[in-house]
């Protein structure tokens, strides 16, 4: 997986890219808290549960379906994200689903368990450039480390930046073309 903070970098392009008016900050909030969300399977190490259990590490957390539910949730919550239902619904649900993406897009562990329940096979991109991330935080903050923050510049921080400066654009570009 990458790391935690890098999965953050997709909803922040797309709600920064967006602006404040289609994604309000606490929409913007929300999908960054989304992003993240699929990774708290990690306790799952602590209770005993396997890591290839579909209840373990990249297991249903990382699944499309699990996506949809917290876009449920954010459909439902829309009021308190200042938001519309459906955008409050669609953005969550896509910056949830990005983790899953983003992790099959890693080259170590078992893969994801991205269309749970339809399937319990772990699934990977076929190509992986991003460095898988260790698990354990002095790891993390070592060479080890250093190697996979690098990785994640290159294949997710540097082109998530170039994706919200063209959203951006776009849509300045679409605002001036609207009449006043």
């Amino acid at each position: 997986m990458p790391t935690v903070i890098s999965h953050t970098a997709v909803p922040l392009a797309l709600g920064l890219g967006l602006g404040s008016r289609l994604i309000p900050p606490r929409l913007l909030l929300a999908g960054v808290v989304a992003s993240m969300l699929p990774d708290l399977d990690v306790v799952g190490f602590k209770l005993g549960i396997a890591y290839a259990n579909d209840m373990g590490h990249r297991g249903i957390t990382h699944s499309v379906l699990f996506a949809l539910v917290a876009g449920l949730f954010a459909h439902y919550f829309s009021p308190l994200l200042k938001a519309p239902p459906r955008r409050a619904g669609l953005f969550v649900s896509a910056a949830c689903m990005s983790h899953g993406i983003l992790d099959m897009l890693t080259n170590g562990g078992l893969g994801i368990a991205f269309l749970w329940p339809f399937s319990h096979e772990r699934y990977f991109m076929p190509w992986q450039p991003i460095e898988v991330s260790p698990l354990a935080l002095d790891r993390v903050l070592g060479a080890r480390g250093q190697v996979v923050l690098l990785s994640e510049l290159k294949w997710v921080w540097l082109p998530c930046i170039l994706l919200g400066m063209a959203l951006a654009v776009a849509h300045l570009g679409v605002r001036r073309l609207k009449p006043t």
